[in-house]
């Protein structure tokens, strides 16, 4: 089973997918959110099903004490609409410090800020699904601990 990792932003949502045995993630690129919601949720929709996706994980930004801002507040609305359209089981994982291990990432590969504006969100939601990968994969070596 494939799942889509999203960075969900105010303007553009990140998006990554798994390879079929969820041991990496790859970058898929954005789905723009300045048009009608119904259009994002097409989008969305689809790249489940070409992908063949049977979870979807929704970064969820909270506060560095671990308490959810306004924002975090605003994912979890849109990850309740996600689940609601798609009709997939939907997670949340801590997306803190995701998109600033995403600039790590490209300044380490030497990007150039213009092309690292282009990409950040995509590579963000790699972070986020790469993290939540690995974290299942060490949960089931630890025998579900």
């Amino acid at each position: 089973m494939r799942i889509l990792g999203l960075d969900v932003g105010e303007k553009t949502i990140g998006v990554a997918v798994s390879d079929p045995l969820g041991w990496t993630a790859q970058g898929l690129g954005v789905v723009r959110r300045d048009r009608p919601e119904e259009q994002v949720m097409g989008e969305l929709k689809k790249l489940a099903q070409d992908y063949q996706v049977g979870l979807i994980v929704v970064g969820l930004p909270r506060n560095m004490n671990g308490t959810l801002g306004i924002q975090g507040q605003k994912v979890l609305e849109f990850t309740r609409r996600i689940r609601a359209q798609l009709g997939l089981p939907v997670e949340t994982w801590d997306e803190r410090l995701s998109t600033a291990s995403a600039e790590r990432i490209l300044l380490a590969a030497d990007v150039s800020r213009a092309k690292r504006k282009k990409v950040i969100d995509k590579m963000a939601a790699v972070v986020i699904l790469q993290n939540y990968l690995d974290a299942m994969h060490k949960r089931s070596r630890n025998g579900g601990n």
